[in-house]
C-alpha cells in the first residue's frame, strides 16, 4: 500500500478529490493538522462523493505523529526546490508521498525532516509555480502504483 500525506491541506475540494484518489488506488490518505476546513464542508463531501467509506483516511495532529505511524516507510517530499524528478525513484510498497499545503507548499522543516528519504519534483514548464495539489498527488501515486504493477487494479 502506498501512503499519500497532505500536510495542512486548506482547500476542501482537493481533499475530497484525494479521498477519491485513495479509494481508487488503494492508497492510504494521511492528513496532517491543522486542516483548513472540517469534514462537514460541502466541498469535501461533493468532491469525495460517496468514496469516503471506500478510502482509508487517518488524521494526525502533526507531522511527527504522521511519520511515527509509518515507521518503516520511505518518505518522498514533493517540492519545487530540488532537481531530482519523481519518476527517477524506484518506488516500493509502503512508500509515503508527502505534499505541502496548497498556497505555500511544504515548509522547509517538513521537506528537510530527518524522516524524509528524498525530495523530488514533478517536471513543469519553466516559470510555473506549481500544479494543483491533488493533480500532483495523482501523477505521483499513479507512477508509483504503475511501478508496483498496479496491485489490486483492474
Amino acid at each position: 500500500m502506498l501512503h499519500i500525506i497532505f500536510d495542512n491541506p486548506v482547500i476542501p475540494g482537493n481533499t475530497g478529490a484525494a479521498i477519491r484518489l485513495a479509494a481508487n488506488t488503494g492508497a492510504q490518505l494521511h492528513l496532517v493538522e491543522p486542516l483548513g476546513f472540517n469534514f462537514d464542508d460541502k466541498h469535501v463531501r461533493r468532491a469525495g462523493l460517496d468514496y469516503h467509506d471506500l478510502a482509508s483516511l487517518i488524521i494526525h495532529p502533526d507531522i511527527d505523529a504522521c511519520f511515527a505511524s509509518l515507521p518503516d516507510a520511505r518518505v518522498f517530499a514533493f517540492t519545487t526546490h530540488t532537481e531530482k524528478y519523481f519518476h527517477e525513484v524506484q518506488y516500493r510498497d509502503g512508500d509515503a508521498l508527502l505534499f505541502g499545503t496548497e498556497p505555500t507548499g511544504l515548509p522547509p522543516e517538513h521537506a528537510e525532516h530527518e524522516r524524509v528519504t528524498s525530495q523530488v519534483r514533478i517536471p513543469m514548464r519553466e516559470g510555473q509555480r506549481s500544479m494543483n495539489l491533488t493533480n500532483s498527488a495523482s501523477v505521483a501515486v499513479y507512477e508509483a502504483w504503475r511501478q508496483l504493477g498496479f496491485p489490486g487494479g483492474v
